[in-house]
């Protein structure tokens, strides 16, 4: 504790000696760099004291107050190094006795004195003992705290990596997802146009049919009137004698070529609702999946596919950071995404896994460390070894695919086999917390969530 002379050396902000003091003009002084952190916090320059408004950008230095801080300092040291501090400053007597209720060392004079009546006292001694042996107990607790702290310095710069290595990975995966869309866009923008030139080509080709047909006819008909102009100009004889052919001939030309239906384009075939169908077509090559996993839930012997639909046990922990979202010790991975109400429903394939857990569980359940199966767990399980937690309720034959249906407003999850549309077990709860689907992992186990159906 600061003692009467040591308070007006004190800074109102932090509490310890003034250091680079300035003064405001409502005379009261602080730490240069308290005052301007106190200013950053609250976006506006005021007393911390006494609320005044301070205009001025840069408060003048109060070197009075600095000068007698640097002095008040230096004094303090010498009095400390020369040990001054162990003679009574009222009796000049030696000081050796500590007075409990004052927390002050005294000497013989003052314990009599009438200010420490009935005061409890102890050997200056044997108190430095005591409380070195409560500093150095406190001293190890923060020592211990530092070295946590360096480790979790040391967890936050790997956290760090691990957001730039997660953020290049993902990166990298969608460009490969657009490019396959951009491919698929290309694909049926090159059919679409290879389609229309086909159509260009025949509907030439038959034009080009059309032209020569009227080519021979306009040629026929040319021919004709040539013969008709000759037989004009002949005799009179001659020219009754041709009249009756001639005339026939005349009245018995071929009719003319008519125009083809469908000749034209069929531009609304290409354009018409284009977009639309491209995308009814895209439907055919993407595949929405119900549940998506969500990598930082996963334990780090856990790997998911690039897609988040599939997951396998590596057998070996992975470099990830220990964040509070990921399960530490159960082989677990969470879906992405919460269900509050309403119903949902998702298949999960199991073929390929010797042992399984599949289920809901609260968004509030604890994933570190073994409890996780204690509360707010509703599943179902086959062939679990060695787990000594009740982990739901047990399926004994082996399953190819296990179908999840929540209804989150009725309190139900249901579990059933849907290859053969046959019902396994039905959980009922009173559920009043955000519940995500889960899946345990164990082995060669591989999950993958399906389309809902």
């Amino acid at each position: 504790m600061a003692s009467a002379a040591e308070d007006d050396y004190i800074c109102p902000v932090c509490h310890e000696i003034f250091k680079a003091p300035v003064l405001l003009s409502c005379s009261h002084s602080f730490c240069k760099e308290c005052l301007q952190q106190f200013w950053r916090t609250k976006k506006t320059q005021e007393c911390p004291v006494c609320r005044r408004r301070f205009s001025k950008e840069e408060p003048p230095v109060n070197l009075a107050l600095k000068n007698l801080c640097e002095s008040f300092l230096k004094k303090r040291n010498e009095r400390r190094s020369s040990g001054s501090e162990e003679i009574c400053s009222l009796h000049s007597e030696k000081l050796k006795l500590f007075c409990l209720e004052d927390k002050q060392p005294v000497c013989l004079v003052c314990m009599n004195s009438q200010k420490h009546d009935n005061h409890k006292f102890r050997p200056i001694s044997e108190v430095v003992s005591s409380y070195k042996d409560k500093l150095n107990t406190a001293l190890k607790s923060l020592q211990e705290k530092l070295q946590h702290n360096e480790e979790m310095k040391g967890e936050f710069e790997k956290t760090v990596q691990h957001i730039k290595s997660q953020a290049e990975h993902t990166e990298r995966q969608i460009k490969q997802q657009f490019e396959k869309l951009h491919q698929f866009l290309r694909d049926e923008e090159e059919a679409t146009i290879t389609a229309l030139r086909e159509e260009e080509e025949q509907k030439k080709q038959m034009m080009k049919e059309k032209l020569e047909e009227m080519n021979r006819h306009i040629s026929a008909l040319s021919h004709t009137i040539k013969d008709m102009e000759e037989m004009m100009k002949a005799n009179d004889v001659c020219f009754l004698k041709e009249f009756p052919v001639s005339m026939e001939r005349v009245q018995s030309s071929r009719p003319d070529p008519q125009m083809a239906s469908g000749a034209l384009i069929h531009v609304s075939r290409y354009l018409g609702n284009l977009p639309f169908r491209v995308w009814k077509k895209m439907q055919d090559i993407v595949q929405n999946t119900p549940v998506i996993l969500d990598p930082n839930t996963a334990n780090p012997c856990l790997i998911l596919s690039d897609d988040l639909t599939s997951v396998r046990d590596n057998g070996i922990n992975q470099p990830v950071p220990d964040n509070p979202e990921r399960f530490d010790w159960y082989p677990c991975v969470l879906g992405s995404e919460g269900f509050n109400s309403g119903t949902h429903c998702w298949d999960v394939e199991v073929k390929e896994s010797h042992w399984w857990i599949l289920g809901v569980t609260s968004a509030s359940n604890q994933r570190k460390g073994r409890d996780f199966f204690n509360t707010d767990v509703w599943s179902v399980y086959y062939d679990v070894e060695g787990l000594d937690e009740p982990c739901g309720f047990r399926v004994e034959q082996n399953l190819d695919r296990v179908r999840v249906y929540l209804d989150y407003d009725r309190g139900t999850v249901s579990f059933s086999d849907p290859v053969t549309n046959t019902h396994l077990h039905t959980l009922r709860a009173t559920f009043t917390d955000t519940l995500f689907p889960y899946f345990w992992c164990s082995h060669s186990l591989r999950i993958l969530a399906v389309n809902i159906q």
